[in-house]
């Protein structure tokens, strides 16, 4: 059977050509696309797609936050972020969010051809070394702050399953929450830790258990071994 493609970009000239580009390939079809984010979730509903191309910049909203819902609405389908520019902050939100594989536009075709169907296959097209690297980096600005002791047990549960890239209703299954509860806690969650994006706040998470498993080393270190 042919993977099943949907698409967004608010600039229709790119759409044609990503449209003729995948649809150039047999095994690839394309099912639907959207101009603007608040038109996303509904047409995945209607056309079912096993992956959808997001553009990251849009008039109307952040395609990451895009890929976000449809993970959480529509968990089959694998999300490919597709992009002009090249930034941390963005590959981080989108390692986040769910992102399968985050590319820059400047993409040759057979290679955009060629992550579409892994993608659909259930491959990850970001390495695992390089979204640690990202995420670490970012949170290399909280390190000085352990603000973790003020969120409450059920807060820093959600904070660690934030850092695990979980959505909100990911979170929610496994915690036996309500999606909406589980969106008010992290919105808790960041406020108490005086952050705005859950990219940051997985990012000093990160690096809070990086530096306690530091301080467990030294601890061992330093206690003296007996004799035999």
């Amino acid at each position: 059977m042919a993977v099943r493609v949907f698409l967004l970009d608010d600039h229709q000239v790119v759409r044609e050509g990503v449209r003729r580009l995948l649809e150039s390939d047999e095994e690839i079809t394309v099912v639907g696309e959207a101009a603007a984010a608040s038109e996303v979730l509904a047409r995945v509903a209607a056309c079912s797609p096993d992956v959808a191309v997001l553009d990251v910049r849009l008039p109307d909203g952040d395609g990451i936050e895009v890929c976000r819902e449809i993970r959480a609405h529509h968990p089959e389908v694998s999300c490919l972020m597709l992009t002009s520019y090249s930034d941390d902050e963005a590959l981080a939100q989108a390692v986040l969010a769910g992102a399968s594989g985050y590319l820059l536009k400047q993409i040759r075709g057979n290679d955009l051809v060629s992550s579409v169907k892994a993608v659909a296959g259930g491959a990850t097209l970001i390495d695992g070394a390089t979204a640690r690297r990202v995420i670490e980096e970012l949170g290399r600005g909280h390190t000085s702050r352990d603000g973790a002791e003020v969120l409450t047990p059920r807060e820093r549960s959600i904070l660690e399953l934030i850092a695990a890239g979980k959505t909100n209703r990911e979170i929610g299954a496994e915690l036996y929450l309500a999606e909406k509860t589980v969106k008010n806690y992290v919105s808790n969650l960041l406020a108490k830790l005086g952050m705005a994006r859950r990219s940051e706040a997985a990012a000093y998470a990160a690096r809070l258990a990086e530096r306690r498993a530091q301080d467990a080393r030294n601890r061992e270190r330093e206690t003296p071994r007996s004799s035999p």
